[in-house]
């Protein structure tokens, strides 16, 4: 067990008027060796889409019969102005961010100048050791009013795989942690047949943080599910926690490790999220990220949904009729802005993974936990727990993969047969390019 974190944790946001920015600085400590997040920016690049050509959609390669469908999600379309940032369009051009201030609850003295000045810079020397980082998919601890009645433990059969030797655990936060009632499904007392819009309690954020995790995203398709009130008391409970997160337009979130700074960057095919589909804008964020880390890590949730979701097409991909993007394309994008790894989830299945340019690409790692939330039939019923270690130059160490698997209420448990079904992913999507996994879980470059 590890013991208590100290914390420390104040912001302050501001708007740069000559780069047209919003920014957020905070401050995050804690001990035992764990990610210390030093700095959060929303940059703000507010580029307008201009069209662009899509390729029809290949369908994915059929594998297996499958037993069910996964749930399916509803996405609002649209754009969203969390902290008062602008969306745009060509047809409207983006006005200047408001400033807005907030200031969280301190529990300590330490600024934020004093903890970054102690960070070495991407480019100095440095013998700090090298970043163990843990990645896990989507996860909601049930959905309100349908919550597990012990949620503290929900976690336990997987928490010593989850941050073992990890000093940074990642998760996609699959919905919002709100109060909020009115969701884009409408006024909700609880779950919906027809519409998904995924809500837990704010104070759950403290189950996540007690299993270990150190960074949730929010850059999803249901982050919006209760709108801005529900996407704001999500980040503000996450941040209460004391936790970091990631996700929203321009943000480039900081956390710092074995006294190494690593940049975590999320897109998905929205407005109200870091764009994925704006890959000018999401190009120039991961850039400044680069150059700002000495790691920097993207995700991506990308893909079609279905239990057959589980190729990547090397095309643009549509569910329900929104465009989920070209994963293929968008991780090779972000590797050479120079991210140093690519992660994601959001087809709900595991996919296989791949190496480009001698780094590692993860191209989905599936669910991780719900409470009856996600179906857990057919292939749905498995997925991973994967850890991959980096220099402290971003470069690529070495990597593994657990097994886990679901119970039929969706809380996971280790073993399955996750291990042999992405390395065949892996082969037949990528063939020379692929990761080698090995029966053990360890993943090596081709």
């Amino acid at each position: 067990m590890r013991g208590e974190r100290d914390l420390v944790l104040s912001k302050q946001r501001y708007v740069e008027e000559a780069r047209g920015s919003f920014g957020i600085n905070g401050l995050l400590q804690m001990n035992e060796g764990r990610a210390m997040l030093i700095r959060m920016r929303h940059m703000g690049v507010l580029h307008c889409r201009e069209p662009r050509s899509r390729q029809a959609s290949v369908p994915g390669r059929q594998r297996r019969n499958r037993a069910a469908l996964v749930k399916g999600s509803c996405a609002v379309i649209g754009s969203a102005a969390l902290l008062v940032l602008s969306a745009c369009s060509p047809a409207n051009p983006p006005a200047a961010p408001a400033t807005t201030s907030a200031t969280a609850p301190a529990a300590g003295s330490t600024s934020a100048q004093a903890v970054s000045t102690a960070v070495p810079g991407p480019n100095s020397s440095t013998t700090a050791a090298p970043v163990t980082i843990a990645v896990v998919g989507d996860t909601m601890l049930g959905n309100t009013p349908d919550l597990p009645p012990d949620p503290a433990a929900y976690l336990d059969a997987v928490k010593p795989a989850l941050d073992r030797n990890a000093q940074i655990v990642f998760g996609n936060l699959e919905g919002t942690l709100t109060t909020a009632t009115t969701s884009k499904c409408g006024v909700q007392a609880g779950p919906s047949e027809s519409c998904f819009a995924f809500r837990d309690p704010p104070g759950y954020a403290r189950y996540l943080k007690q299993a270990g995790f150190t960074v949730l995203n929010d850059a999803n398709n249901h982050s919006f599910d209760f709108g801005a009130t529900g996407q704001a008391q999500t980040v503000a409970a996450i941040h209460a926690a004391g936790l970091a997160q990631t996700g929203l337009p321009g943000e480039i979130t900081m956390v710092r490790a074995h006294g190494i700074k690593v940049a975590f960057l999320a897109f998905a095919p929205y407005d109200y999220d870091a764009n994925l589909l704006d890959l000018p804008a999401a190009r120039v964020l991961i850039k400044q990220a680069a150059r700002e880390a000495n790691i920097a890590v993207v995700y991506m949730h990308a893909g079609a949904e279905s239990p057959d979701a589980d190729h990547v097409t090397g095309h643009e991909e549509y569910y329900l009729g929104e465009d989920r993007g070209n994963a293929e394309a968008f991780a090779h994008m972000a590797i050479d802005a120079g991210a140093s790894l690519v992660i994601a989830s959001g087809p709900h299945v595991l996919r296989g993974m791949q190496f480009y340019k001698r780094h590692l690409i993860a191209y989905s790692v599936g669910n991780f936990a719900s409470y009856g939330d996600f179906s857990t039939e057919g292939d749905l019923d498995m997925s991973v727990i994967l850890h991959v270690t980096l220099s402290p130059a971003g470069r690529f160490e070495h990597a593994s993969i657990y097994p886990i698997q679901f119970t039929a209420e969706g809380r996971p448990v280790p073993g399955g047969g996750a291990i042999a079904f992405v390395a065949g992913l892996a082969a037949e999507d990528f063939g020379s390019s692929a990761a080698r996994i090995l029966p053990s879980g360890v993943i090596t470059p081709p």
